[in-house]
């Protein structure tokens, strides 16, 4: 009898089995998450170079709107030339970032970054500011992917939505507060004010970087690289971009938030230079009007991250996504088919609110789902299609506008928004875990 209770297999309930599971940890807020002494330095980083950023970039579209008269489409070169090099150049400088030392690629990136700023004070013609913005580009496409390896070893796994909603609070904030600081700074001061306080500011954002103790840097893969020892420097560069885009195309999930972000970023671009055209022809209104309108996509933007921190700690990433997603199709809607001053406010205030929606937790995914020697690659492949998005919707806004006008690519953009969360929910959702 003890021999046959002996051999007898042992069955397992599969609900003590659960119980016996640890649950999930409860997601971190963004007061828990600022206590990590690695992140809030990031953090004060973050602050004090996006300050400066916004203040040299209003000071060069002021200097070029008022003192030398440029044209709308040079203007707009200016955000080109920014985003142009980091859609470039974005692949590429992931595959260094993953195999750099950590620290010293976000120090040097600061430092000259200072530098670079500091020649906007010699500028005086169009194409100056185009040379030098475009080079300060070229760099932050190294420190970009750097930024977002460091809050990754910095803040564990359910502290992330957190930390990604921290580090786009500042950029949000300073899009509202930007424009108003460097239209005084300008008028009282001049525009070096603004090129040598954002040159401080970087090294100051060094410095705080260079004083954080313990800054993980990422290891390359060594299967990427043994097995292609004999390759010549250029196939292993290829060989590792190739790692981190097929990881991303056979990771569904991923894909369908990197495109959602896209298409969100798309729609900004076109929104952004059609929304003084759309209150002036649609709505025949003042520029105080289109000041009071624009305002509201930043407004939306910051309580939309504090909302989702408050009200969305247990929703899904995808699910938030879908949500934003659908949010910025309402908006476009309501101003596609109310040519009002007061549904102007409201769809800009709802886009806004929804775009926080979508570039929160498309970062937050991103980190979770890239293993640890991925990130450099995957982060800067994810960076490099944001910005070809928005250059895409910069360019194409003007073009569709003079055959179609302004309220047909609201329509048409909301359209789009619509089947992306179509295909998304067909082909591209997470498949659930097995037994």
């Amino acid at each position: 009898m003890n021999e046959t209770q002996q051999a007898a297999p042992q069955t397992v309930d599969v609900e003590d089995l659960a119980a016996t599971t640890p649950a999930p940890p409860e997601p971190l807020g963004m007061g828990e998450v600022l206590r990590i002494p690695m992140l809030r330095r990031l953090w004060y980083a973050q602050i004090i170079s996006t300050f400066g950023d916004f203040l040299a970039l209003f000071a060069v579209i002021g200097i070029l709107t008022f003192k030398l008269n440029a044209t709308a489409q040079q203007v707009t070169g200016v955000q080109i030339a920014y985003m142009l090099p980091i859609a470039v150049l974005g692949i590429i400088a992931g595959v260094f970032v993953d195999r750099w030392p950590l620290k010293p690629t976000m120090v040097s990136s600061d430092a000259i970054r200072a530098g670079l700023v500091l020649l906007l004070i010699f500028a005086n013609r169009p194409w100056h500011f185009y040379l030098i913005l475009s080079g300060i580009s070229v760099v932050s496409s190294f420190f970009g992917p750097a930024q977002g390896v460091a809050i990754r070893s910095a803040v564990p796994l359910h502290g992330l939505r957190s930390a990604n909603a921290l580090m786009q609070q500042v950029m949000f904030g300073m899009r509202i507060i930007g424009p108003a600081i460097a239209a005084f700074m300008v008028a009282s001061f001049g525009p070096i004010s603004c090129y040598a306080l954002d040159s401080v500011s970087f090294v100051g954002s060094a410095v705080l970087i260079a004083s954080i103790p313990l800054l993980k840097s990422s290891t390359p893969a060594p299967q990427a690289h043994s097995a292609h020892e004999d390759a010549s420097a250029l196939k292993k560069i290829w060989l590792d971009m190739k790692q981190g885009i097929g990881f991303i195309v056979h990771h569904a999930a991923l894909l369908f938030v990197i495109l959602a972000m896209a298409a969100g970023m798309f729609v900004l671009g076109c929104f952004g230079p059609l929304i003084a055209v759309y209150v002036r022809d649609s709505l025949h209104a003042s520029t105080r009007a289109f000041g009071i309108a624009s305002a509201m996509i930043g407004l939306g933007m910051l309580l939309g991250i504090n909302g989702l921190n408050t009200f969305g700690k247990k929703l899904a990433n995808t699910m938030l996504v879908y949500s934003g997603l659908c949010g910025i199709a309402i908006g476009l809607v309501i101003l596609t088919a109310l040519p009002h001053l007061w549904s102007t406010i409201l769809g800009n205030f709802i886009i806004g609110f929804s775009v926080a929606g979508i570039i929160v937790p498309s970062q937050t995914l991103f980190q979770q789902a890239t293993p640890p020697e991925l990130m450099g690659r995957v982060g800067s492949t994810f960076m490099s299609i944001i910005f070809t998005a928005q250059i895409s919707g910069l360019v194409l806004s003007g073009i569709l506008t003079q055959y179609v006008g302004v309220r047909v690519v609201f329509g048409l953009c909301a359209a789009m928004l619509v089947l992306l969360m179509l295909i998304g929910k067909l082909w591209m959702e997470p498949k659930p875990a097995q037994a």
